[in-house]
């Protein structure tokens, strides 16, 4: 019964000792639990914020990317408007030495230009006036026309906002017109002194062949005589050639042939 009582005894004081061993296991368990968590709280702590830095770093990166490539299109942008400007500078260099080049030519051509001036100068005077003796010794028709023409010439000669391109232009103007005087027929009506007295007639020129006159009754006829330097009266038979002369001159009849008078030669008439 004793022997009982202590196996029960050690039984119990085993369980005891089991017991606290159980207790002290569980409390050691417990505080290992509670250190692993605060570890895995930091570590999840620090991933959080790493995550969040590395949010901030990416986005640190990605403005310096888009800084980066707007910065390289410039860098090529600009590089095209240098090779640009390179190339407009190299044709500017070409178009400056060609200008140069024709400043040189004009201010040659400048200094020619008054070596000629003053050649050609004494050159339209004489023009001039040779053309004013043409129109005095020649058929007194439209003198009034062709001596104004001549005046206008020689006041065109003392003007300064005349060039002398111009007055030279006009000068040649002026003989290409006494030029086509010799091969047109015209007729105009004018007056002339028939023994003193003053009378409208109608006057018709044959280039410079001949130049006749009637009256506007057709009973006075006459023609210029150039070896004489006067008019000459003329028949009655050149009245109706002469009529139809003015209609042909006028465009109111075709064109056909007429009968006029035609002063002789110097050997016709020494003869």
């Amino acid at each position: 019964m004793t022997g009982t009582r202590r196996l029960l005894g050690c039984a119990a004081t085993l369980i005891g000792a089991a017991g606290l061993l159980v207790g002290a296991a569980s409390v050691a368990q417990e505080d290992d639990i509670e250190e692993k968590k605060e570890v895995l709280e930091g570590a999840l702590e620090r991933r959080a914020t790493g995550n969040t830095s590395a949010a901030a770093t990416q986005e640190q990166i990605d403005e310096i990317s888009d800084a980066t490539e707007t910065l390289v299109a410039q860098y090529r942008s600009t590089l095209k408007q240098i090779d640009s400007i390179r190339i407009y500078n190299d044709q500017m260099r070409e178009l400056i030495s060609s200008q140069e080049a024709e400043i040189a030519a004009l201010a040659d051509q400048l200094g020619r230009v008054e070596l000629v001036g003053r050649s050609v100068t004494p050159l339209m005077l004489r023009m001039i006036e040779s053309l004013e003796k043409f129109v005095a010794l020649d058929l007194p028709f439209l003198l009034e026309e062709r001596t104004e023409r001549v005046a206008e010439l020689r006041k065109t000669m003392n003007r300064a906002d005349v060039t002398g391109a111009e007055k030279y232009r006009q000068i040649m103007e002026a003989y290409q017109i006494e030029t086509e005087f010799g091969r047109t027929i015209e007729a105009y009506r004018g007056t002339i002194d028939l023994e003193g007295r003053e009378t409208t007639v109608d006057f018709l020129r044959f280039g410079r062949i001949a130049l006749v006159y009637q009256s506007l009754d057709e009973t006075e006829s006459g023609a210029w005589n150039q070896m004489t330097r006067s008019w000459m009266p003329l028949d009655t038979d050149y009245r109706s050639s002469i009529r139809n002369g003015l209609r042909i001159a006028r465009k109111q009849s075709a064109p056909d042939l007429i009968r006029l008078p035609r002063p002789a030669g110097r050997e016709a008439r020494g003869s």
